[in-house]
């Protein structure tokens, strides 16, 4: 059996039973996915999947990211290349490969997420190995077709009550309209990126900035202009259900300039020779900006800092962006929000949600922030830190100082569609056992964490993402 009933709960029958209990109460309640990265265009068109690597393997960059780390090369996976070289095209050979470093994957959070969907979509209950690679590819593969696993119907089996896919500012969300235009009810919203059009030092960001003008008819050549092509963009994206921007910076740096000194910023990012220095005080004031945008249209803006993008430059070369090449970085928050906090972080009326990859500053900093201002809230583990120990001490380091409120629930923030019910009920299975471990020292009564458990599973994510 690839799934026990306990996994994840205490070991101390005691408190499993607790959790178990609490558990009980959440297991089946919808699934809000404020954040996340899966393709609208699936939701639009509707089609099968065409085959288990292109729906397991190579969407998933956690998977291939392990695999690049052993010697297996992207093109092994039929990862397309940047200059359209040869790169695999069999599934099943790369569903093989895949198959024959499954063992790579033990102890990590990502055999969880496969062994759920593979147990309880496709009815396979053994563990995947090289002798058996062939008879599970063909056992998924024979299902993909039927009706019942087409996007929508997985939409609906998977009870996704909301979910928001994430685009670039220039995106013309033609998948958004097709669903919205289809009749269909599942709600799929998008989110404001603007990371190409804010961010110097992102590749082609002039030409970004031209298109930026010609698609809201602003003139970008000016702070003004440019700050109102900003909010047609914003009003663009939140009528076809934006309720969020979100903005991955290499830091949580901000700013608060006059408007003299953002315009003369501006002016030295528009002549194209910008230092790294004024590139990041460049992207610290687009986060304050940002923010009081979002006090006029309501969009609640989250900050994803503290990765070294691309960090390999081969695999950046060969094969562009979100290659599994992104590594954490130690991330400073008291100092860097300052900023935007003075600017508006005492307005109830605005949600500011903080995430970060760096743990050192759970109870250091952000904890003590979200625990005091009314616009800041604590965006759950992310990314290296979605792993069961690593969610439990965000619940530790946290909860002491910021509580339960402060924070915002879960969110998967995944391109693996079939993962998002398995990420949902590892958190909820994480929560339930952080709750039975106070209920069990007597610092929370039972009916208190079978209140709380609700919240953290469904109804903070929907509340403070306004789903």
């Amino acid at each position: 059996m690839l799934l026990h009933d306990d996994r994840l709960f205490p070991a101390d029958p005691v408190t499993r039973g607790i959790a178990r209990r609490l558990f009980a109460t959440v297991r089946d309640l919808p699934i809000i996915s404020p954040h996340g990265h899966t393709d609208p265009r699936w939701y639009a068109e509707n089609n099968a999947f065409p085959d288990p690597a292109t729906l397991f393997v190579k969407p998933d960059h956690y998977i291939f990211r392990m695999l690049y780390s052993q010697g297996v090369r992207l093109e092994q996976l039929g990862i397309p290349r940047k200059d359209g070289a040869e790169v695999e095209t069999d599934p099943r050979k790369i569903w093989k490969t895949f198959a024959s470093h499954w063992h790579l994957f033990r102890g990590t959070p990502t055999r969880l997420w496969f062994e759920h969907a593979a147990s309880t979509i496709f009815g396979v209950n053994e563990r995947l190995n090289p002798e058996n690679a062939d008879r599970i590819y063909d056992k998924i593969a024979a299902r993909l077709d039927e009706p019942e696993l087409r996007p929508r119907a997985l939409f609906e089996r998977f009870n996704i009550e909301a979910i928001s896919t994430t685009e670039g500012a220039l995106d013309d969300l033609k998948w958004h309209d097709m669903v919205r235009e289809s009749g269909w009810g599942g709600k799929v919203v998008t989110a404001y990126r603007p990371d190409s059009v804010v961010d110097p030092e992102f590749e082609g960001f002039a030409g970004n900035l031209e298109k930026l003008g010609e698609l809201t008819g602003e003139d970008i050549g000016t702070w003004t202009g440019y700050l109102e092509a900003h909010r047609k963009r914003r009003a663009y994206f939140k009528q076809r259900g934006a309720t969020s921007s979100d903005h991955g910076h290499a830091t949580a740096r901000t700013a608060n300039l006059s408007a003299a000194e953002a315009e003369k910023l501006y002016a030295k990012v528009l002549k194209g020779k910008v230092s790294a220095k004024d590139a990041d005080l460049f992207r610290g004031q687009m986060l304050t900006e940002m923010a009081k945008m979002s006090l006029d249209d309501g969009l609640v803006l989250q900050i994803h800092p503290g990765s070294w993008r691309n960090h390999n430059p081969y695999l950046f070369e060969h094969f562009g962006r979100d290659m599994g090449a992104d590594i954490p970085t130690a991330t400073n928050y008291v100092e860097a929000l300052k900023p935007l906090l003075d600017a508006v972080g005492n307005e109830p009326n605005l949600t500011v949600i903080a995430f970060t990859l760096d743990e050192t500053v759970y109870s250091r900093e952000l904890a003590p922030l979200a625990g005091h201002y009314p616009a800041l809230r604590l965006g759950p583990g992310w990314w290296f830190l979605d792993a069961p120990e690593a969610m439990l001490r965000f619940r530790e380091l946290t909860t002491e100082t910021a509580g339960f409120y402060n924070t915002v629930g879960f969110n998967d923030d995944t391109r693996a569609y079939l993962s998002i019910p398995a990420r949902h009920d590892l958190a909820r299975r994480v929560d339930c056992a952080y709750l039975a471990k106070l209920v069990a020292e007597h610092r929370l009564d039972e009916d208190e964490a079978a209140e709380v458990a609700p919240d953290l599973a469904y109804r903070l994510a929907k509340e403070a993402y306004k789903l």
